[in-house]
């Protein structure tokens, strides 16, 4: 028997592959295979996701995903540990980060170690990923020196839809690249190990890719990035409008909503349940 077609290596075929660590990413620099990340908040979910993807993002997008928010400023630290927790025990391949709610990390480095020290302690996730460019690389290098990783976000930051005037594509013109380039720079320069870049024009995603050390994860940024994320409910088609750097790879908003409709038809015309779902009394015994 050949050792190919041995019991022990159809075994070892079947093991599961261990979970994905920050050296490893970090290794997907200029690899020929972009890293694939998704938004995850749920057991189930991360489940289904964690085969396909390397890193699973509990974001603050929850927020609006879960909760129907307008934002993702009400967002509490407490939320994304009850979901981050769930996410790591759904998962056991890619690599969990969690999203620093707005107001946990900004007011000083010390305030944002123990939150993000608290973030992974009580999930088992692996990093944390903070928005801002120059003003948080203090930030950032704090806390990697006190090892915590940390994934930046520049670009589009939904933390400042205030500030920024709603959610609006960045860098459309040359002129405006110049702070985006040197938030991505100084999150890279502070020891990020990844940056997500949101919403910003494909010739500035190649260049922040070009002239940055880490991995460049794009959401609306092109594929000249190092990876490609998106918030999940969005790529399988949940709601009826999503912003227009996302492809839809489902339609499930229509088929959840068929789906309801028939079981309430069936329901309300007694057709559910059968006799097939339906408990039967036992026989007695004699």
């Amino acid at each position: 028997m050949s050792m190919q077609n041995s019991p022990v290596s159809k075994e070892k075929d079947k093991a599961p592959r261990r979970r994905l660590t920050v050296p490893d990413l970090i290794a997907m620099k200029g690899s020929d295979t972009p890293l694939v990340s998704l938004t995850a908040y749920t057991a189930p979910m991360a489940g289904l996701m964690d085969p396909h993807c390397d890193m699973l993002l509990v974001g603050d997008s929850l927020g609006m995903v879960l909760y129907g928010m307008d934002s993702t400023l009400g967002v509490t630290v407490d939320m994304i540990i009850n979901h981050g927790r769930a996410v790591v025990r759904g998962s056991s391949h890619a690599l969990v980060a969690l999203d620093m709610p707005f107001g946990s990390f900004e007011a000083s480095p010390e305030i944002a170690f123990a939150n993000a020290s608290r973030l992974l302690a009580e999930t088992g996730a692996q990093a944390v990923k903070i928005e801002g460019g120059v003003t948080m690389a203090p930030t950032v290098r704090f806390l990697v020196e006190r090892g915590i990783p940390v994934v930046g976000h520049v670009g589009l930051r939904p933390q400042s839809v205030n500030v920024m005037g709603g959610y609006k594509a960045q860098g459309r013109d040359e002129d405006s690249w110049k702070p985006i380039l040197d938030d991505a720079r100084a999150i890279a320069n502070a020891g990020a190990f990844a940056t997500v870049v949101e919403g910003v024009a494909e010739p500035l995603a190649a260049e922040i890719t070009r002239k940055t050390d880490n991995v460049i994860i794009g959401i609306g940024a092109s594929a000249a990035c190092d990876g490609q994320i998106l918030v999940t409910e969005d790529m399988l088609g949940l709601f009826e409008w999503s912003p227009r750097f996302v492809k839809r790879y489902a339609s499930l908003g229509p088929t959840i909503t068929n789906a309801v409709a028939g079981y309430a038809a069936d329901v309300r015309a007694r057709r559910f349940p059968t006799d097939k779902e339906t408990y039967k009394m036992l026989a007695k015994k004699s």
